[in-house]
């Protein structure tokens, strides 16, 4: 038992540095941020910062690449509801689009894009590890719910992965630039616009003419 609880305690230690890291990161860019800062928002020694991560660079990897899952977790929570999409397959589309669309522009989404660019000259194999963390794998889930949809004759699509790299595209392209590579916020009036065009080329593109509009 008592194993367990010191393990429990590490563990709880590692994360509660990996949130700290990503806050002072966000704040302060990586040149700017230090550990000892770090240490104190995360609540323990600095030198346990070091004994869970042995330096600064390793601690940015660590810290943005569970932010990363925790934006992949989130979305893919959102994608799984079109298993069994009870409403008229637009209002599910629209509801996804605009929820995703939330979510890439959320604070920490945002913080998590513009420290990924920032570092990409001094660490370009960082941008891989994060889409394949994030873009990646939200195209493949999305890909297989498109599947079957398409199976269920409710959408006419011959290549799933191609779909969802449209459906995604088409949200996160117009809001890159309304908000300035994730720099600023985006209004929710925004949001519904950019996301209602999405929904509706998309459905213009890969409708079945049975499916309710």
């Amino acid at each position: 038992m008592a194993a367990t609880i010191t393990e429990r305690g590490r563990v709880d230690k590692r994360q509660a540095i990996l949130d700290a890291a990503f806050t002072v990161f966000a704040r302060r860019g990586y040149a700017r941020a230090c550990v000892q800062e770090i240490a104190e928002v995360a609540g323990v020694a600095k030198p346990t910062v070091y004994n869970h991560f042995t330096d600064k660079d390793t601690l940015f990897r660590h810290a943005l690449t569970a932010a990363a899952d925790a934006v992949l977790a989130t979305n893919l929570a959102l994608v799984d509801r079109l298993r069994d999409p009870h409403p008229p397959l637009p209002t599910a589309l629209a509801d996804l689009a605009y929820r995703l669309a939330e979510g890439c522009c959320d604070e920490r989404s945002r913080a998590l894009r513009w420290l990924t660019y920032s570092q990409v000259a001094q660490s370009p194999d960082l941008i891989d590890k994060v889409l394949s963390r994030t873009a990646d794998r939200l195209g493949d889930a999305l890909a297989d719910r498109f599947a079957r949809l398409a199976l269920a004759g409710r959408v006419r699509i011959a290549d799933p992965a191609r779909a969802a790299e449209h459906f995604l595209v088409l949200i996160t392209g117009p809001l890159e630039g309304r908000s300035r590579l994730g720099t600023r916020p985006v209004p929710p009036a925004d949001l519904r616009a950019v996301t209602t065009a999405a929904v509706d080329t998309f459905l213009a593109a890969y409708r079945t003419p049975d499916e309710e509009r």
